[in-house]
């Protein structure tokens, strides 16, 4: 399970710089003149915060993944980290128009490959909550 937990915090991290490309990618620039300023900038804003959120998750899985299989607070932790996963995932499918990535080779391809990982994440921190209860450090 530490493996896991180390694979997913590499990941976790590329993905949160990813998010670094999101305004050349979508062209923000262009798509973005027809909103007014408020939500213009709250988009660069959530975008890095959302960015932030999923760095600091990865960082905490890479450098404290015996804490999190561990300890009280590393269950707690990786509850946490089930339930915003499993919400993600469920908005891959139900927040977002199919219509998106339909009929799409790319985008076809991303919405598969990160459903897949949303799902293998919410997996690894369910199972991590779940296993060896009795076990935990207190």
């Amino acid at each position: 399970m530490e493996l896991h937990l180390k694979i997913i915090g590499w990941l976790l991290i590329l993905l949160s710089a990813i998010h670094l490309l999101f305004p050349r990618y979508f062209k923000w620039k262009e798509e973005l003149n027809e909103i007014g300023l408020i939500n213009k900038q709250m988009m660069y804003v959530h975008t890095l915060f959302i960015a932030l959120t999923v760095c600091i998750m990865g960082i905490l899985c890479v450098t404290s993944a015996l804490d999190i299989l561990t300890t009280s607070l590393g269950k707690k932790l990786s509850l946490c980290f089930a339930v915003f996963w499993i919400v993600r995932l469920l908005v891959q499918f139900f927040g977002y128009s199919s219509v998106l990535w339909k009929n799409k080779l790319f985008e076809t391809i991303v919405h598969i490959l990160f459903s897949i990982f949303w799902i293998y994440m919410s997996y690894v921190f369910l199972k991590i909550y779940f296993i060896n209860p009795a076990g935990m450090q207190y």
